[in-house]
């Protein structure tokens, strides 16, 4: 499993560039499109360049693991689970019900819907930019 070059691109649309660390909205220290591994409000401004890379990398290694426990998907569907992941975490992907309604018929595009639109807060509260790539995820795996 790997993210395509639409997949990259999808990921970059929805995290957007920030050169310097930023908190996100759940209060984690970011840079680039969305790296937070490493990341400290003295963490030194990247380029994009730099920040494409790093995506590609934490990229690379989340679809490494995600590939030992999901069944083989579609290009788009893995696509979309990249995204969900790169957003979401290993751990809580690992955990949700998402995982488990991909691993236990792939092709249940209702049920893995729901699961997709479960993600949409951060500390309590929807987030209007979480329901929004959590649809379009949604609608990238279905197709």
């Amino acid at each position: 499993m790997r993210i395509s070059t639409e997949g990259l691109a999808f990921v970059k649309g929805f995290e957007g560039f920030r050169s310097k660390p930023y908190k996100c909205p759940a209060g984690v220290w970011t840079i680039g499109y969305g790296t937070t591994q490493g990341i400290t409000k003295d963490t030194v401004p990247i380029t994009e360049e730099a920040a494409s890379r790093m995506l590609e990398a934490d990229l690379d290694e989340i679809a490494s693991v995600v590939s030992k426990y999901l069944p083989e998907l579609r290009q788009n569907q893995a696509d979309a689970v990249l995204s969900f992941v790169y957003n979401v975490g290993l751990d809580a992907f690992s955990r949700s019900g998402l995982c488990h309604a991909i691993r236990k018929d792939p092709e249940d595009f209702a049920a893995i819907r729901r699961e997709f639109m479960r993600w949409v807060h951060a500390k309590g509260k929807v987030l209007p930019g979480l329901v929004k790539r959590r649809e379009a995820e949604a609608d990238m795996y279905c197709k």
